[in-house]
């Protein structure tokens, strides 16, 4: 240690073995350490089972071809089919690198993007050399059960997409069409009950289908299309369009149950405000304005069911709905 001009002290190089210290303008001391760490290098080769016993080699082989024609049977069927065709390609691309593959290590370095004509012979180079060590062309029954396998692959999606397809039906068409005539009567669902004009009162409400549709032998897709809200205002509440004076009776209306919006039951009837519900994306349809739209995203409002009474007294619808109920995409083109 010795002493500098101003009274302070400064390494020796004696004493400075381990660090070498520079002194700059600058207040800060940098440091440079003098013994780096040594690479350590790879640790002793140890050679699998597979490289020592053929035997075993080829019961590893045997393995990997087995578990992709497995993939190839589970990609035949759906649901678990698919997770058993991802799991075997995943086993026995694991079992072949680890087991098959040859071992040997080795060091990548990065290179800049796309180098000299050398670079690129080497790549090819590279890719020969890994067709040589994975077998993938020696190994022929792997190379094709792995082939098969992707091929087999994507068949579950053709049965589970292909309803998105064309049907060679019109579904503006199909809902067009419900189980609603001339006559039919108005019954309680489920019971199927007939309505009577007086059973309804101001302000209640009634879920409806029509006489018959419980002895169908498609009731359910029946009663998709042909469920109905029926409700009774005050007559003079009622706003009602050019062409439709006779569609309602005494204040009584009937709109279709299912939202112009994708299709869910409208169940929720507020009866101070007239007001119809959808609970799933919470479009509002005010009834007495023909069931117009007045909140969320429906585009257009409930089809409307024309009603009357028969001679007994029953409510009877006049006709069929006189656009497609549901959803309102059904209508584009």
């Amino acid at each position: 240690m010795a002493q500098d001009e101003n009274g302070g002290h400064e390494l020796t190089p004696a004493s400075s073995s381990a660090v070498d210290v520079h002194r700059t303008g600058d207040p800060g001391t940098a440091v440079i350490i003098r013994d780096a760490v040594e690479n350590p290098g790879f640790p002793p080769h140890r050679p699998r089972v597979t490289d020592l016993d053929p035997k075993k080699e080829r019961r590893a082989e045997r393995t990997v071809y087995t578990l992709f024609y497995l993939s190839i049977a589970g990609s035949v069927f759906v649901g678990l089919g698919i997770a058993l065709a991802l799991l075997a390609i995943g086993i026995g691309a694991v079992h072949w690198g680890k087991a098959l593959m040859h071992e040997k290590e080795g060091v990548d370095l990065r290179h800049p993007v796309r180098g000299s004509e050398q670079t690129t012979e080497r790549a090819a180079e590279i890719f020969r050399q890994a067709d040589q060590e994975s077998g993938f062309n020696r190994r022929t029954l792997v190379r094709n059960s792995l082939i098969g396998a992707l091929i087999a692959f994507p068949l579950p999606a053709v049965v589970l997409f292909r309803g998105l397809a064309p049907q060679g039906e019109d579904p503006a068409e199909l809902l067009s069409q419900t189980m609603w005539a001339k006559g039919i009567r108005l019954t309680r669902d489920p019971s199927g009950t007939p309505i009577k004009a007086s059973d309804v009162t101001l302000g209640s409400a009634f879920h409806v289908i029509p006489e018959g549709l419980i002895d169908a032998p498609d009731m359910l897709e029946q009663k998709a299309k042909a469920a109905v809200l029926l409700m009774r205002l005050k007559p003079e509440d009622l706003h009602v369009s050019k062409g439709r004076e006779n569609w309602n009776y005494d204040g009584i209306v009937a709109y279709s149950k299912i939202c112009t919006h994708v299709g869910c039951p409208v169940a929720l009837y507020e009866q101070q405000t007239h007001h119809l519900l959808c609970p799933c994306h919470q479009s509002q349809f005010d009834i007495t304005h023909e069931a117009e739209v007045i909140f969320g995203p429906a585009k257009r409002p409930l089809p409307q069911l024309p009603i009357t009474v028969d001679a007994d007294g029953y409510l009877v619808a006049r006709s069929d709905f006189h656009e497609p109920v549901g959803p309102s995409f059904w209508e584009r083109h």
